[in-house]
């Protein structure tokens, strides 16, 4: 004869029942405090390398606009950097140093190689307030063109 279920034993049931969800909860909380730091720190990290091959891609293209005001027959410096910094603008990359080569390029004849380098401090340009892993970093590229003819 099977015993007969009493009150008592089903409020322990649902007791134990409830606890069982409880410690569920409690294991739930306890490895999202493990996990959630080392997701933030991979999101927050995939942001910043995304934003460095951003500004990369924003360099390229401005030392190529630079160098490609730099070869017409009466460029001059001081227009092909203010062209550069226009392109730069567009990332608010506004530390950039610029560099043409010749630096007089009214005088340069035509076929010299006119070259438009652009370099930047990685964390001048970074979104975490101190990166670690570009701190001491720099950014660089340049592009040559050859100067045209009247």
């Amino acid at each position: 004869m099977a015993p007969e279920r009493t009150p008592l034993r089903r409020i322990h049931r649902r007791a134990t029942h409830r606890n069982k969800a409880i410690n569920r909860l409690g294991a739930a909380a306890v490895e999202f405090a493990l996990i959630a730091p080392l997701m933030i720190m991979l999101t927050v990290g995939l942001m910043e390398l995304g934003r460095m091959v951003m500004v990369k891609q924003v360099l390229v293209n401005a030392s190529r606009e630079g160098a490609r005001r730099a070869v017409l027959p009466n460029a001059d410096s001081a227009t092909v950097i203010s062209a550069v910094r226009s392109e730069l603008q567009s990332a608010t990359v506004n530390t950039a140093d610029i560099i043409v080569t010749p630096s007089v390029l009214a005088t340069a004849a035509a076929g010299t190689p006119v070259t438009v380098t652009v370099s930047v401090q990685a964390n001048n340009v970074s979104w975490i307030p101190n990166p670690m892993f570009t701190l001491n970093s720099t950014m660089q590229v340049s592009t040559t063109m050859r100067k045209e003819s009247l």
